[in-house]
């Protein structure tokens, strides 16, 4: 669910009511979502069962019967639920812990095999700090929480696929975090989110860190040292990369259709030429981790949040994303029925 008081419960709520292909259970709080759905009137077609781990969900699937009016949720938590009065677009930090409490729940059933996907909304990093959580994103969650020590964050929309090799980190501290043991890896993830996506065969382009690629070592060495020999490595391996190319160019190549997927070096390299086409469709994918992990392309939104604007496509497009990334838990024939959400 994210942060309770950010936008995440409104998105939540009308992708759910306007109806999904594939089971589906929310971790959050019960009541945040069923506040949501009056609020935003869904309450009509959202009918939420709580429950406290997803056996318990599965055993009581057969009690739950869709009319084609409703929707009948199941919503998973194991902890107390949030205290009443919580204000929207206020940074709360009990919200902020429970962000991190649903996404650790969400992250023990993949990795126990009980869910195809984890798809997430946006949480907020001071709440969560705030909550005694010292991490600078899902991310690194994620991958803390599964012993994850190959991964990489994907953004991707309809005209871009961007992979980073330094993610959440100060700008100062990227040249240091640049070797060629981080641009390999970074390639070969990029590699296996490509085959994941249903690409046989693809086409990796890596940008360089430095203006114009380094032109040639006038503008630091390290495109020359670090990121062409790890191109070569990956080359070598049978995977199709190019590079290091201008970084201010080959995103304009990539959208035209000359590569798959660009590894970026860091943040806001890879990040605004994404965003920059628009958040409604882009997806955040964690590439690496045992199971697939999708998320809006978008933040908490403080400043809209509780007032009924928000727009849901980030969430639905990440949603399908994971059903086209993943293939079904060896737990499917056990879980909550198709068409039940």
């Amino acid at each position: 669910m994210g942060d309770a008081a950010g936008i995440g419960p409104e998105i939540i709520v009308r992708m759910l009511a306007a109806g999904l292909p594939h089971p589906t259970v929310v971790y959050g709080d019960i009541g945040i979502l069923q506040s949501a759905a009056r609020q935003f009137g869904s309450s009509g077609r959202l009918i939420f069962h709580g429950y406290s781990d997803m056996q318990a969900a599965i055993r009581a699937k057969d009690e739950r019967k869709d009319d084609g009016n409703t929707v009948h949720v199941a919503v998973l938590s194991r902890r107390a639920p949030l205290p009443s009065g919580l204000q929207p677009g206020r940074l709360d930090a009990a919200a902020g812990r429970a962000a991190y409490d649903y996404l650790c729940h969400a992250i023990d059933d993949a990795q126990a095999g009980l869910l195809r996907g984890i798809v997430t909304a946006p949480l907020n990093k001071a709440a969560m700090q705030a909550g005694g959580i010292d991490f600078p994103g899902h991310t690194e969650i994620l991958a803390e929480r599964t012993g994850t020590s190959d991964y990489a964050m994907m953004l991707a929309n309809d005209e871009l696929r961007v992979i980073l090799v330094t993610i959440h980190v100060a700008l100062a501290s990227v040249s240091s975090l640049i070797t060629r043991e981080s641009e390999l890896r970074t390639i070969r993830l990029a590699h296996l989110a490509c085959l994941q996506a249903g690409i046989q065969n693809p086409r990796i382009a890596v940008a360089g860190l430095n203006p114009h690629a380094g032109e040639d070592g006038k503008f630091g060495r390290e495109d020359i040292d670090i990121i062409a020999p790890a191109i070569a490595q990956a080359r070598a391996e049978g995977m199709d990369v190019s590079g290091p190319w201008p970084g201010d160019t080959i995103f304009m190549r990539a959208r035209r259709g000359e590569f798959d997927i660009v590894v970026a070096q860091y943040h806001d390299q890879g990040l605004i030429p994404v965003k920059y086409l628009g958040v409604d469709h882009g997806v955040n994918v964690t590439i690496g981790l045992p199971f697939i992990r999708t998320s809006v392309d978008h933040g908490t939104a403080f400043d809209i949040a509780g007032q009924g604007i928000a727009d849901p496509s980030s969430l639905r497009a990440a949603f399908d994303l994971a059903l086209a990334m993943s293939v079904a838990p060896a737990s499917e024939t056990n879980s909550l029925p198709r068409g039940q959400n």
